[in-house]
Parts: C-alpha cells; sequence; structure tokens
C-alpha cells in the first residue's frame, strides 16, 4: 500500500491492501485508511474485523460517527465488542446504542464469552404453529426487512416462547398453500443451552452441518439462535491453541506480533526447561552404554537415525489420535481399540523402516566398505532397533493423549514433545539392549 509519510493514497488503495498493512500501521492511519475506502467497502471491511480491531476502529473514529458503526453490529457481535474493551468503556459503548439493542447487548453480556449464551443472537425469525404457509412466507418477508440473524431457518414457538419446531424455507415453500405451519415443521430439533461450551457448540455444528442451532432454556423457551458464522472464530482459536501447545508452548492468546517479547518467552521457556531437563535422561542412557559405544563405535553412528524413527512415528501417532478426540471420533473407553490398532502399526511401520535400514547398510558396504567385517550384525541390530523403537513411540504416542485426558490435561498440552523425549531415552536404551544381544561375542 503506497503511502507519503502517513498518507495514504486514495487512488491505490484496496480491502486487501489495508489487511495486509493493517498490523504495520498505527491507529490513526487505519482508520485513515478506512474512510479512503467506498462506504460499502469500509463496512465489509468492518464487519470482517475481530472484535477487538472493531473496539479500536470505533474508539478511533471521529465523535460523530461511532454511533453509525455501532449500530451497524448485530447484538451478539456488539456484545462481543463489549467484551474486547476495558469495563470502563463499556458503558460508553452501550450509550452508542439505540435502547432496546442495548438492552439485548446486556442480556448476552450475561453470559461468558466461552458459552453458547455468549455467542448466540436473540434476533431469529419465529413463527406460530397456526400460521398458513403464505401468512408464514408473508411475515418472514416482514421480519426479513429488521435484521433477523437469517431466515434460512425459522423457529415456531407456542404462546409462551417454547420451542415447537423449526421450517427451512425450502419446507415452506414446498408445501402445499393450504397447510400449516404445523404440518410441514421439523419437530426433532437440535438445541443447546445458554452456559453449553463453545468448543462443544463448534463441534456439534461440525456433526450436523447446521447453519443455525437454537439455545433454550430449562424449560425449552427459545432464548436465541447461534449461527455457523458465530463459530468459525472459536474454530480457528481453538485450532491456533492446539498447534501453539502441541510444540511445547502455552497458548499465545494473541496474534503473533502483538504479544511483548518478555511474554513470548515466558509462555515458551516453561515447557522449554521441562523437556531440556527430560532430555538430559538421553545423556544419562549414552553414559550407561558408554563401554558398548567405546567398543563398537559404529554404533553411534545410527544413533540419531533409531531416536528420531521413534519420535516421529509417536508423534505421528499423538497427531491422529488427539485429532480424533477432538472432533469426537473416539472417547476414554476407546484406548483398548486404539492400543491394539497401533500396536501392529507400529510393528508394521518399524518393519517398513527396518527394510529400509537394512538397504542402506548393505548399499554402504558394496560401495565404500563401510561398517567392518561384522557389518551384518550391524544391520540385524539397527533393522531389529527401528522394529521396537518404532512400535513403543507409536504406542506411546497413541496412549499418552488418552493419560493426559483422564488426569484432566489437555492432551495437545505438549504430547508430542513429552513423546520424543520419552522416546529418545527409551530408544537408545532398546538400542543398545538389542546390541548386546545381536553383538555380543563379536563386537561386544
Amino acid at each position: 500500500m503506497a503511502r507519503t509519510g502517513t498518507a495514504l493514497q486514495r487512488e491505490v488503495l484496496s480491502p486487501d491492501d489495508l489487511s495486509a498493512a493493517w498490523r504495520t500501521l498505527s491507529r490513526p492511519e487505519r482508520i485513515e485508511g478506512l474512510l479512503l475506502l467506498p462506504t460499502a467497502q469500509a463496512e465489509d471491511f468492518f464487519f470482517r474485523s475481530s472484535p477487538p480491531d472493531q473496539a479500536d476502529i470505533v474508539l478511533e473514529l471521529p465523535e460523530g460517527e461511532r454511533r453509525h458503526w455501532m449500530r451497524l453490529l448485530a447484538p451478539d457481535d456488539t456484545a462481543d465488542v463489549l467484551q474486547a474493551v476495558p469495563a470502563q468503556q463499556r458503558d460508553y459503548l452501550l450509550s452508542l446504542l439505540d435502547a432496546p439493542t442495548a438492552d439485548e447487548v446486556r442480556g448476552l453480556l450475561a453470559f461468558a464469552e466461552d458459552q453458547a449464551g455468549g455467542l448466540m443472537n436473540t434476533r431469529f425469525a419465529r413463527l406460530r404453529p397456526d400460521m398458513s404457509i403464505d401468512e408464514a412466507i408473508a411475515y418472514l418477508r416482514k421480519q426479513g426487512r429488521v435484521q433477523v440473524e437469517t431466515i434460512h431457518y425459522s423457529y415456531v414457538l407456542d404462546a409462551d416462547g417454547r420451542l415447537l419446531g423449526a421450517a427451512s424455507v425450502r419446507d415452506l415453500f414446498n408445501a402445499d398453500a393450504s397447510a400449516h405451519v404445523a404440518d410441514v415443521m421439523r419437530r426433532d430439533v437440535v438445541t443447546i443451552t445458554a452456559d453449553t461450551p463453545d468448543r462443544e457448540v463448534a463441534r456439534l455444528f461440525i456433526r450436523t452441518s447446521l447453519l443455525a442451532i437454537p439455545v433454550v432454556d430449562a424449560q425449552h423457551r427459545m432464548c436465541g439462535i447461534v449461527t455457523v458464522d458465530d463459530v468459525v472464530h472459536v474454530v480457528q482459536e481453538v485450532a491456533t491453541e492446539e498447534f501453539q501447545r502441541f510444540g511445547g508452548s502455552e497458548a499465545l492468546g494473541a496474534p503473533y506480533l502483538d504479544v511483548g517479547f518478555f511474554d513470548m518467552v515466558r509462555k515458551r521457556a516453561g515447557w522449554l526447561s521441562a523437556l531440556f531437563l527430560g532430555e538430559m535422561l538421553t545423556a544419562t542412557a549414552m553414559g550407561h552404554f558408554e563401554a558398548e559405544i567405546q567398543r563398537a563405535v559404529v554404533l553411534a553412528l545410527f544413533v540419531p537415525l533409531i531416536i528420531s524413527s521413534g519420535g516421529n512415528s509417536g508423534s505421528q501417532a499423538s497427531t491422529l489420535v488427539i485429532r480424533a478426540m477432538a472432533l469426537g471420533e473416539i472417547r476414554l473407553g476407546d484406548w483398548w481399540r486404539v492400543m491394539r490398532r497401533e500396536l501392529f502399526s507400529g510393528m508394521v511401520l518399524g518393519s517398513i523402516l527396518a527394510i529400509l535400514g537394512i538397504a542402506r547398510i548393505l548399499s554402504w558396504v558394496g560401495l565404500f566398505g563401510s561398517y567392518g567385517e561384522h557389518y551384518m550384525l550391524v544391520a540385524w541390530t539397527v533393522a531389529l532397533s527401528l522394529v521396537g523403537v518404532v512400535t513403543f513411540g507409536t504406542l506411546t504416542g497413541s496412549l499418552l493423549p488418552f493419560l493426559l485426558r483422564r488426569l484432566g490435561f489437555d492432551p495437545a498440552s505438549a504430547c508430542a514433545p513429552f513423546v520424543a523425549t520419552l522416546v529418545d531415552v527409551t530408544g537408545l536404551v532398546i538400542y543398545f539392549s538389542v546390541a548386546s544381544l545381536v553383538m555380543r561375542g563379536a563386537l561386544l
């Protein structure tokens, strides 16, 4: 995005330019860039921004324009913005809303932002069961003009606001004009409560492929709806946290460049130090087999190969199991099935690597005369060790998430680094134990 000093140039500005440069701009420059966009593009950019950015935009705008931008947002999005600002600024932003909307937002703020109540929108299309199809369609047209969240689904309520069923637009248009809403509505409606955790809501959307899910109270009265776009950021946040924790770090909780230097170090140092202490056991294991290494130096050449193969197989298994847990495909009670499956997988995978290891050693012997006269013993040592280490790594990687979940920890928190550390140490023990058996009387 071309700039002269701090001035953004209208003729070259586009939403993509502004988005690409957003993190590098100061707050005044961001507002200047936003106001240079055509109105429709500026509003679309505002809608696509994160709640903290939306809050910054509103607070940085000239006083006379703040009301307009705040009123563009739906009540649930407004609640997200208010949760992103300091408490002392919430009353001011609420004052920019009309009274009914402000009351809706206050109601949403009563729920935690990581629960369905904090995600839901109270504006939804509603019908009565005794309406004719023509009346229902005409009523939906009228509701669509007053900014309901979605009309893909209409919710059928009784006089007390209890949810009776749901009807899609397709259901209504395909129905006979003489029918009533009660005749075409679907009664088996998937619902959630206001205190349902947001991650569970996201998993429910994934399983059902619905566009919206109604939120009901203990008396089955309808409170609002959560739409699929409301949980997109939840899915993104969960995936981001899991990726960050999977690498042995605390979740950053903010964009990478927005995290302070010392906060970044603090979030990474804890796990890194713990894993370093664990890796010290590798040196202990190497020291225990120092005599074997001195008598058969060739064994040391394959140490990285052995332990990395075990760590890689363990990381593969833990990644697959953690992802399956996150999607609800496996539960704690499935540990035995997973262990049995991964035991045979580890043996087969280890055998494949063993064949590759033997082929590599024999090739180097033929080409370069490497590994001495006992090269076949070296080859068998490496091959058998690979089978053992890969099998152990696979089992460890698949079962450790179950153990962490049983103890109440997040399996993604540091599963892969723990697997790598454990397999490094155990892999050395397996390797040199196999070498002691295979090479006894020859090199050892």
